[in-house]
Parts: C-alpha cells; sequence; structure tokens
C-alpha cells in the first residue's frame, strides 16, 4: 500500500505531522489535492503571526499529496528544492492548502501550491514552487 493509500484508508492517522498539525485531506484527485488547517495559538509566533514554516509545511504536502496519484507503483518521491513566497499573514481561522502537479518526468516532477485562507477559494496567502526527485523502490 502506497503512501496516497493509507491517507485514503486512514486518514490523518497515516501521517503524524497531519495529525501534529490537526490537517485533513479534503480531496486528491488526478488534478490537485486539497488539505485543511485550523490555525491554532500554539502555530503562532512571538508577534502574534502563524509562523512561515507552516505554510512551507502545508503547500508541501498538499503537493506531495497531488503527486502520488501520478507515480507507479515502485516510484517514490523527494522534496529537492523548494521556494515559498509569502503574501499574507494569518493569525488565526481555517487555512486550504492546494497542490497540484506542474510536470512529471521519469525523474523529477515540478508542482506548485498555495496556502488559502478560509475555503479552498480563498485568498491566496503564499505560493510555492518544488521540484521532487523519482526514485524506484526495490520490491515494491
Amino acid at each position: 500500500m502506497n503512501y496516497l493509500e493509507r491517507v485514503q484508508k486512514e486518514g490523518r492517522d497515516a501521517n503524524p505531522f497531519f495529525g501534529l498539525m490537526g490537517i485533513t485531506v479534503e480531496a486528491v484527485d488526478s488534478e490537485r489535492a486539497v488539505l485543511r488547517m485550523v490555525v491554532r495559538p500554539d502555530m503562532l509566533n512571538g508577534e502574534g503571526w502563524l509562523q512561515g514554516g507552516i505554510f512551507c509545511a502545508l503547500a508541501d504536502e498538499a503537493m506531495v499529496l497531488a503527486i502520488y496519484p501520478r507515480l507507479s507503483p515502485d516510484e517514490a518521491i523527494a522534496t529537492i528544492a523548494e521556494t515559498t513566497t509569502f503574501q499574507e499573514g494569518a493569525k488565526g481561522g481555517i487555512l486550504f492548502a492546494l497542490g497540484w502537479v506542474v510536470r512529471k518526468g521519469r525523474r523529477v516532477v515540478f508542482a506548485e501550491g498555495e496556502v488559502r485562507s478560509g475555503s479552498a477559494g480563498g485568498t491566496v496567502l503564499s505560493r510555492t514552487t518544488a521540484t521532487f526527485i523519482v526514485s524506484k523502490v526495490p520490491g515494491r
């Protein structure tokens, strides 16, 4: 069973980070993945804003889930480069992360993600671009 199948079967229990952060998987299909997270006070920095690394991690997780429907059973991925641009901050509320594949080659996948406020169609708070390496997993 690959990671996506575990997420579909077990929900947030398939990923300890999802449990820690309270992330739920809203949708995963061949076009995109959508995650949902409620901002908690313990996620804020000393200035009262959502800590920036959480935006990055949330977008990364959405992009990974968007990639998995395009992988063969013997393939796995790992992030090799990622850049996030912050456009607005968050002090609370509900965030949605969207991830999608720009291009998948045999060895590399290019993906993009956004974190939005309030809904999957809400205000864009951050944009992320990432590159993932595709590797073969022996015996899978």
